[in-house]
């Protein structure tokens, strides 16, 4: 039953795509982001779901969608250059069969996110997609907060949707994108129209940011405490009410701490106790060989070159109090660890260019949200436009995304490249739709006399 309720509700979007095409393109966001085939059990696995909508949204882009307003951004020409990187690298990765097969899916994650913003041409569609992605988050946001309330939470055993620990539904990730939604969550329950403001979608906001928070506390994932920290601080900056704002959170933080699970609040204290957990003294001894590494390959090894290293080191456990402390030192040797953080991931796998290309893709988009923050926040009444608080959304999200990466491998992911879609598809709507700010003359004083008095026939002023 589960596979006929799944297939008929992509078997419809589908069919509503013959008259709107760009109902493929929401389709595959949905798909890429849930995985629907993973989630059921019988037939459903066996159809590519992933590739028709793929290949449907492109089609009916090229074929029955208006072009009218689709402008390429050069962060568009930055996305395509990296994937011609990351392609010239995969031909020469170290290890072949693992390169080709990570390469099967970013591919596709980087195409769609240069290929998005050409369909997203109206604020419709950009609400459309923001409210999918969204929703296809909160879809696996709410079963993982439904668990956690239930006590089926913990580090490495919270179950979502899939019984699997890759892509959206692994703890650390999932964390890091849930709290990345909530400021699009809020954009949507105060500027939507397709769901337009109201109590109801509120109510239903305020459950979905309630889960998205939840989600750290069952998966026990130190980064999700992380994101959720930089959230909090990048609120400040547009929040009306700042010093009642961080007095609720303040209260808010405290008053939740009786209700943590003890083996969360002990996983979190392993955050300033590196030395003593060996997975984060693992990641330590990673990065420090990645820096080598790319000392050595400046062009990058190629997806999973982490395959080749190996090191050894030393954890650090204190046990017993006061005089009686004892400190014990334990050798570990690693081989084959994976990067654990996406700054490192690029800078191993695709060298200082293809690092660089990333960076700067992403602090570009940065740069691009605060410009239309400035542009608007100049206008009369610009703090409360639609324009304004997406682009304060998508900058908040996509700051704390880069805030999660240090501490997990997501540096591909497709829900990264999708807010970059968003971006640039924001920032083209933007420059296609306003109208650039007047340019105030300023006149040196007597510069009016002196052009008066070039006007034949017209006194001078006195």
């Amino acid at each position: 039953m589960l596979d006929l309720a799944l297939l008929a509700f992509v078997g419809l979007l589908l069919a509503c795509g013959l008259k709107r095409p760009f109902l493929w393109v929401l389709t595959y966001i949905y798909i890429d982001i849930v995985a629907p085939q993973k989630v059921g059990w019988g037939i459903i696995q066996s159809i590519p779901l992933s590739l028709i909508a793929f290949l449907a949204a492109f089609a009916g882009w090229a074929l029955l969608d208006s072009k009218k307003g689709s402008r390429f951004t050069f962060r568009q020409g930055l996305i395509l250059a990296l994937l011609a990187w990351c392609g010239m690298t995969t031909l020469m990765a170290e290890f072949q069969d693992s390169a080709w097969l990570k390469w099967d899916w970013v591919w596709k994650a980087l195409i769609f996110a240069a290929f998005l913003p050409l369909t997203l041409r109206t604020r419709l569609r950009l609400e459309s997609a923001i409210l999918f992605i969204v929703l296809a988050v909160g879809t696996i946001a709410i079963n993982g907060g439904l668990k956690t309330v239930l006590g089926g939470g913990g580090y490495g055993t919270l179950s979502l949707l899939v019984q699997e620990n890759a892509g959206l539904y692994e703890g650390s990730i999932i964390s890091t994108v849930a709290i990345c939604i909530i400021p699009l969550a809020l954009w949507l329950a105060r500027h939507g129209t397709i769901f337009k403001p109201g109590w109801h979608v509120w109510l239903f906001v305020a459950g979905l940011i309630f889960a998205c928070l939840l989600i750290p506390i069952g998966t026990s994932a130190r980064t999700g405490l992380v994101c959720i920290a930089a959230l909090g601080v990048l609120l400040l900056r547009s929040v009306r009410y700042r010093f009642v704002y961080a007095g609720l959170a303040g209260l808010a933080l405290v008053a939740s701490i009786p209700f943590l699970p003890q083996s969360y609040l002990d996983r979190m204290t392993t955050i300033t106790g590196y030395q003593g957990d060996q997975s984060a003294s693992t990641r330590l001894a990673v990065w420090a060989w990645t820096i080598d590494y790319a000392k050595a390959n400046p062009l990058g090894g190629g997806f999973d070159a982490y395959k080749s290293n190996s090191f050894t080191y030393y954890t650090r456990t204190v046990s017993g109090d006061g005089p009686m402390q004892q400190v014990e030192y334990n050798q570990v040797t690693e081989e084959a660890r994976a990067y654990h953080s996406s700054y490192f991931e690029l800078l191993g796998e695709q060298g200082y260019v293809g690092f660089g290309l990333w960076l700067w893709l992403n602090l570009l988009g940065l740069w691009h949200m605060e410009r239309l923050r400035w542009r608007f926040a100049k206008q009369e009444g610009g703090r409360k436009s639609w324009q304004w608080g997406l682009a304060t959304a998508l900058q908040q999200a996509h700051a704390v995304y880069l805030v999660g990466a240090p501490f997990v491998g997501i540096g591909y992911q497709p829900f990264l490249f999708m807010l970059i879609g968003l971006q640039c598809a924001l920032w083209s709507y933007v420059k296609r739709t306003e109208a650039p700010p007047a340019k105030v003359s300023v006149r040196r004083p007597g510069e009016a006399l002196a052009k008066a008095a070039d006007k034949p026939g017209q006194p001078a002023a006195a």
